[in-house]
């Protein structure tokens, strides 16, 4: 956005040639909370223009008040609002229509009580806006703004405070009219979110098609979800990612037929499971189609992923066993099995929780126990001693009843000596006397183990 700029600069006949076509080069100016935009906007030619950044770094909100007056060539905004009057200050001059708006993108940072968009917003009409995302910020009058876009392929409603609360049929005619929406990411900031359970909806006897959806991300409630895809059908979904909201205790019977009658989840040969556990969320993964791009990169041609907002680990494994034991996952053969520590951001506590056997060994087996066909199983480090201890039960008389069909161990960092070492060697030997022998490597985490070593 900013390089051609320095050529203008170069002499006359650069200066003519880059001004001279501008549609063609895609020239445009950003202009950021920091940018006097009075200036700016006086010395170059009427360009598009894109307002975006982080006005919480800045000392006010006028250069990007004013970029915004200029309403008919703004094409995209990307702004952050740090409480409710910087976010108020930017929606006053976007009453009126913005013709040429492709993305907007506006987040309200820590406010109790964001500001709420009011119907007149963008005019009520926005015909060529391709992208739309809200964080934290309610707006009542989305689904009538949102019936003038016939291009929308990207919406992004998270954090949605209770005051914004959209119900389930009102947020199924709203998907209904955006027939080209490829990417949904839709969730709520409080538990409080839910539909009223004493008037809910019976299936329908003809479900909505959206027809070119194929990412569906949502947080929340699961009554709320369980509403939601019962209306609705997306043929060509791919990527589904569900978070539910310190819930253990739930009914997913609606939204396993949705995940079932979804052709792109059909039975695969090559679904691999991903057990992951973070401090504050734990999820399993089910992962169709790997295909390894360059420099060692893992992409998955489909993918469901089904996690739990919450600190507690017991709660965290009881959500994994239930969704491991559920119908939620296609019936496909399941051969790779993955139990991973994955952080965004270093955590210790999360270590210092599983080391202090926050967990049962009881709850590890009925996790492990759906798992008929799995071969190989992979564990991080930070698992492997209290799956290991676990298997330790089944030592006497009823060590296949768990991955009877097991080959391969692959631990995380696994050391030549240690009690975790002899652990292993000792539910090999069980498994070797019972016919169903194993063997046990090094895992380096690579997108396939490479450099094992036998024990």
């Amino acid at each position: 956005m900013e390089e051609w700029q320095s050529l203008v600069h170069v002499c006359p006949r650069w200066r003519s040639l880059v001004l001279g076509s501008p549609r063609r080069l895609n020239l445009q100016l950003l202009c950021t909370p920091e940018t006097p935009a009075k200036d700016t906007l006086d010395i170059w030619p009427a360009l598009p223009l894109i307002i975006a950044g982080n006005m919480t770094l800045s000392s006010g909100t006028d250069n990007v008040v004013a970029a915004l007056g200029q309403s008919n060539r703004v094409c995209l905004v990307r702004l952050c609002g740090d409480g409710d009057r910087q976010v108020e200050e930017v929606l006053a001059p976007m009453q009126v229509s913005f013709p040429e708006l492709t993305e907007l993108y506006l987040s309200s940072l820590n406010s109790a009580t964001p500001p709420v968009i009011p119907d007149t917003f963008l005019g009520g009409s926005a015909p060529r806006l391709r992208s739309l995302a809200l964080d934290s910020i309610p707006f009542p009058g989305m689904p009538k703004l949102l019936l003038s876009v016939t291009r929308l392929d990207h919406l992004n409603l998270v954090k949605i405070p209770h005051s914004g609360y959209i119900s389930p049929e009102a947020m199924v005619a709203l998907l209904c009219a955006l027939s080209s929406l490829k990417r949904l990411n839709f969730g709520f900031r409080s538990p409080e979110s839910r539909p009223d359970l004493e008037i809910r909806s019976l299936p329908p006897s003809k479900r909505s098609i959206l027809p070119a959806l194929a990412y569906f991300r949502f947080k929340g409630v699961n009554e709320y979800l369980e509403d939601l895809v019962t209306f609705i059908d997306a043929p060509r979904l791919k990527t589904l990612r569900i978070t539910f909201v310190n819930q253990i205790d739930f009914d997913c019977s609606r939204l396993a037929q949705f995940i079932h009658r979804t052709p792109q989840f059909g039975a695969c040969d090559n679904l691999e499971v991903h057990v992951q556990f973070d401090v504050i969320t734990a999820r399993v993964e089910f992962r169709y189609g790997t295909v390894t791009a360059p420099f060692g990169h893992i992409f998955y041609d489909r993918l469901i992923s089904l996690a739990i907002s919450c600190i507690e680990p017991d709660w965290q494994l009881s959500f994994i066993e239930r969704v491991c034991n559920s119908s939620l996952h296609p019936p496909s053969t399941i051969v790779d099995l993955y139990i991973e520590h994955e952080l965004q951001y270093p955590r210790p506590g999360l270590v210092f929780q599983w080391k202090n056997d926050a967990i049962e060994n009881t709850l590890w087996l009925q996790l492990l126990l759906p798992f008929n066909t799995v071969e190989d199983l992979y564990l991080s480090k930070e698992f492997a001693p209290s799956l290991v201890a676990a298997l330790q039960e089944l030592i006497e008389g009823t060590i296949t009843e768990v991955l009877p069909s097991l080959q391969n161990i692959f631990v995380e960092g696994l050391e030549s000596s240690g009690p975790l070492h002899e652990n292993l060697q000792r539910f090999v030997a069980a498994r070797h006397l019972s016919d169903h022998p194993i063997a046990v490597s090094v895992w380096d985490k690579d997108p396939k183990p490479l450099n094992m070593e036998r024990m």
